[in-house]
């Protein structure tokens, strides 16, 4: 999948990603559907991030989930 081209399936794409690898209670509040392409650099580069790394502390969990919640239209 080609993430560098902004485009809804994208969009649905990382956050389903994001979703599965914080392993996030909450689903409800992070559906895709709730983001647009408007905000696509923020959450490539929050993706990427997420994607990167292995282990998350519960402070580093809750700014992840603010900051998504930051970026929902």
């Amino acid at each position: 999948m080609n993430l560098t081209q902004p485009s809804q399936e994208n969009v649905e794409y990382m956050i389903e990603q994001i979703k599965d690898k914080l392993r996030m209670v909450n689903v409800d509040a992070m559906r895709s559907e709730n983001f647009d392409e408007s905000q696509y650099e923020d959450l490539h580069y929050l993706y990427n991030m997420v994607k990167n790394r292995t282990t998350f502390s519960p402070s580093e969990m809750q700014a992840i989930a603010s900051e998504l919640g930051s970026l929902r239209k």
